[in-house]
């Protein structure tokens, strides 16, 4: 180890201690611990460009034990990357871009947001199929512009997380080499030692998932370090795992080795004390040494050359191949392929229709030749889910065939989801499909998705007790509500397969409808057959684009309005027509989405769901969470506070009220 190596990992160290000691909240140790280890991968190995950290072919380094965030901060700023010393000092400070744990979009550099343990990991499996798949598709004889690894730094949290293990277990499998994993075993979490609770031996794990495992004896070997790291990169058939024994905390007199360095500043004197041992200045706070400043404009220049050289190259790409180039530039700027929406099929008035899964399998392989790089998969639903694409030349990812569009994720809803991120984070349009009872497995990635505004797309069928036989454990209550609640995320809920082509629609351009704002949608399908509308009678479906509208109405001011998403619309409908028949000035508002009508103007809000009229009955085969919002508290809510039952469905129809004639007793019931 050089003199400057030392200076810059003791750089790391002390901007970590005294940033966690100034904010009184953070997490000193593993920076302390790991500094060595990460200087030594953006020293020798990493490709990269801190003046423009979107660089497409960059290696993409991912900090999966996010409470280190100072680990990632430091290294980012002494390797020239724009944050000032000033956003070190205001770690954990409101408006700083150096937040208690790394989010994307806030700070240059960090590739995705982190936090909950092993979805970092497991988000940079999505990174690396994503990377295999480009290079599958872009790179041609002779000219390579896709070849870049992925690298993630996980502790003893991320590994005792079950996503990690579903993650590392789906990379062996596909053979993912450019997938490099660093394992901090420092045996210590917040209640003490791992012995608590983690005795598993992480290395025969690991190699049972066939991936090439290492072990680095002492974390501030640097020597080790390279030939760990060049032995990982050299390794074609597997992804790699290198388990590095370290002391949190190290070179604290009284807390390495604690529990107490997890969570909580050291304190005053334990950093005094500390940095006396790197041989430091203790009355310096925040000290960056010339030596290591000045080191930084050749960083930038390196980066600059490589991405120079790298686009030279994709000059010379663009000539040979434009169309490709073309592609890989929309990707890169998260644009769309101008006639992706040619093609979409539309759908004639049908009395017995098409189920909503059925519907959206016709619309997403009409799009998908469009659009090359929308790949996607199942948690090992795609024959019920319907997402399948099943166009010549779609194929299979898999090892050694890293070009096909449809992944396989397995019974893994939790990495699925973060998966997608990481493929979505990549440039690629992630979809990823199960039922919506299932949901609740992937929740945290969905949740994460939301938090970073990436637009993945998550179909989700069999969406209400319309599942009949399978019973309870299967029939989603509440799922609905929850996904409601998720800021940044739209739930498209369409009632006939005209709806289920709007609503793919807006999902690939949600921007659109929600005022500029991107993030993930999820689509929420039926598995029974709906009625298809004639829409010259009814409404436009293009009315989804604004989340809710009129379906149908007596015209005037309605006496009542009947509501609904999904299935459910076809009771509102019918109901409806008995009650004009019978003198009633009724109105059917289907509601596919509640976020894209809140985005609506107030003026068209009050079209739709006018004040005059507050005699309303919203119908849904859901939770009657939240739907009180649009009913008022004298309306009518036709829904299911309970879980359901193992039945044919139009027992359960019958048995929970989801009837034409239940829609009629409580419209008259508010009329009364």
């Amino acid at each position: 180890m050089s003199d400057l190596d030392q200076l810059c990992i003791n750089t790391i160290r002390t901007l970590a201690m005294d940033a966690v000691q100034k904010a009184n909240s953070g997490h000193p140790g593993t920076p302390m611990a790991m500094a060595p280890v990460v200087h030594t991968l953006f020293d020798r190995f990493l490709w990269f460009n801190p003046a423009d950290p979107k660089w497409l072919n960059r290696d993409r380094f991912v900090l999966s034990a996010g409470h280190a965030s100072m680990l990632l901060y430091g290294t980012l700023f002494t390797n020239g990357y724009d944050l000032a010393i000033e956003d070190i000092e205001n770690f954990r400070q409101l408006h700083s871009k150096c937040a208690g744990h790394p989010e994307y979009g806030l700070c240059p550099g960090v590739e995705t947001t982190t936090g909950p343990l092993g979805q970092g990991v497991a988000t940079s499996v999505g990174m690396a199929i994503a990377e295999r798949w480009l290079e599958a598709r872009y790179n041609q004889p002779g000219q390579e512009v896709v070849r870049y690894n992925v690298f993630a730094l996980a502790g003893d949290g991320c590994m005792m997380e079950g996503i990690s293990g579903e993650a590392a277990s789906l990379a062996g499998h596909l053979g993912l080499s450019n997938l490099i994993w660093f394992y901090d075993n420092n045996h210590i979490t917040i209640e003490g030692n791992t012995s608590l609770a983690f005795s598993e031996d992480v290395a025969t794990r690991f190699m049972g998932y066939h991936w090439n495992v290492q072990r680095v004896g002492d974390a501030n070997d640097l020597d080790q370090i390279e030939r760990a790291v060049a032995s990982a990169l050299a390794e074609e058939d597997r992804p790699s795992l290198i388990i590095v024994d370290s002391h949190i905390a190290y070179g604290a007199p009284h807390k390495q080795d604690t529990s107490g360095a997890h969570g909580e500043p050291l304190g005053e004197d334990e950093v005094r004390a500390t940095k006396e041992r790197y041989g430091w200045d203790p009355d310096k706070h925040f000290y960056v040494p010339p030596e290591v400043e000045g080191r930084i404009p050749t960083i930038r220049e390196r980066g600059a050359a490589r991405q120079s050289e790298w686009q030279a190259k994709f000059e010379a790409y663009r000539a040979a191949h434009p169309a490709l180039a073309a592609e890989l530039e929309l990707i890169h700027d998260g644009g769309l392929p101008a006639d992706w929406a040619s093609g979409i099929p539309s759908f004639p008035a049908d009395e017995k229709g098409a189920a909503g899964r059925d519907a959206s399998a016709q619309v997403l392989n009409a799009i998908a030749p469009k659009l090359p790089w929308l790949v996607g998969g199942a948690a090992d639903l795609a024959p019920s889910t319907k997402t399948r694409l099943t166009f010549d030349g779609a194929g299979d990812f898999q090892k050694g065939s890293s070009g096909g569009r449809n992944l396989h994720f397995g019974i893994r809803e939790h990495a699925m989801g973060a998966m997608l991120n990481g493929m979505t984070l990549s440039g690629l349009r992630a979809y990823g499909s199960g039922f919506l009872i299932f949901s609740d497995y992937g929740r945290a990635p969905i949740r994460l998705a939301s938090l970073m505004e990436l637009p993945v797309i998550y179909v989700f069928t069999h969406d209400s007790i319309g599942v009949g036989e399978d019973g309870p454990t299967h029939q989603p209550i509440e799922q609905l509500a929850s996904l409601r609640a998720i800021p940044h995320l739209t739930v498209l809920r369409p009632a006939d397969a005209n709806e289920v082509v709007e609503a793919w629609k807006m999902a690939l351009e949600i921007d659109k409808y929600t005022n500029g704002a991107r993030g993930p949608v999820a689509l929420i399908l039926s598995r029974q057959a709906l009625p298809t509308y004639d829409r010259t009678k009814y409404g436009s479906a293009e009315g989804v684009r604004k989340g809710a509208y009129v379906l149908a109405d007596s015209g005037g001011v309605p006496e009542v309005i009947l509501m609904a998403t999904g299935s459910e619309v076809q009771w509102c409908v019918a109901a409806h027509e008995q009650l004009v028949a019978e003198g009633v000035k009724s109105r059917v508002v289907s509601m596919p989405s509640w976020e894209v009508f809140e985005h609506q103007a107030a003026a068209y809000r009050e079209s739709v769901l006018p004040d005059a009229c507050r005699k309303r009955v919203a119908v849904e085969m859901a939770s009657t969470f939240g739907w009180d919002r649009y009913t008022g508290f004298d309306g009518r809510i036709i829904a299911h506070p309970d879980f359901g039952a193992s039945a044919p469905l139009k027992e359960l129809l019958k048995e929970f009220g989801f009837t034409t004639q239940h829609v009629v007793a409580e419209a008259k019931a508010l009329l009364a």
